[in-house]
């Protein structure tokens, strides 16, 4: 049982949903890694003149995927990509069927069914609501550069 305590809520706040906002963005990656899309999407809020709401990210791809991860110790990443090389290892006697596109095809989209394809962060005061060392990453989990795409959509009031 949990003693209440230890537990606050700020007062709720309430915003009519009367604008959304889309736009779609696209990146070219250079290969296996991650790639910071806090800005473009802080960018994004401002663009659209969002005050309360919700921003949506959604990535147009099944070898790619989102995350939001801690951004102040590089480290943390490098961690990362190892864990997801361990989890869907793309050397050639891993065992996949699936390979139409080389080695790396089929890890790949087991790495983004481990991860995310689409993320939502609350907008309050025109800002998104990440932590402290939180940022939006896009992961690319292919080996050779694609350009991917990125739906970005706010729905909620506007300033």
């Amino acid at each position: 049982m949990t003693s209440t305590r230890l537990l606050t809520r700020s007062t709720p706040s309430t915003a009519h949903a009367t604008s959304v906002g889309t736009a779609t963005l696209s990146v070219q990656t250079s290969g296996c890694g991650f790639i910071d899309l806090t800005d473009e999407a802080a960018k994004f809020i401002a663009d659209v003149h969002a005050r309360d709401g919700a921003l949506t990210l959604f990535i147009r791809h099944t070898s790619a995927s989102l995350t939001i991860q801690e951004n102040a110790d590089p480290s943390v990443l490098v961690d990362l990509t190892t864990a997801l090389a361990r989890f869907a290892p793309d050397d050639e006697d891993a065992g996949w069927t699936h390979d139409t596109e080389g080695p790396d095809d089929m890890p790949a989209h087991v790495k983004s069914m481990l991860t995310q394809t689409s993320l939502q962060v609350p907008v309050l005061g025109g800002k998104l609501m990440l932590g402290t060392w939180q940022a939006i990453y896009l992961i690319e989990h292919r080996t050779r550069p694609h350009r991917r795409e990125i739906v970005l959509q706010f729905i909620g009031a506007t300033r």
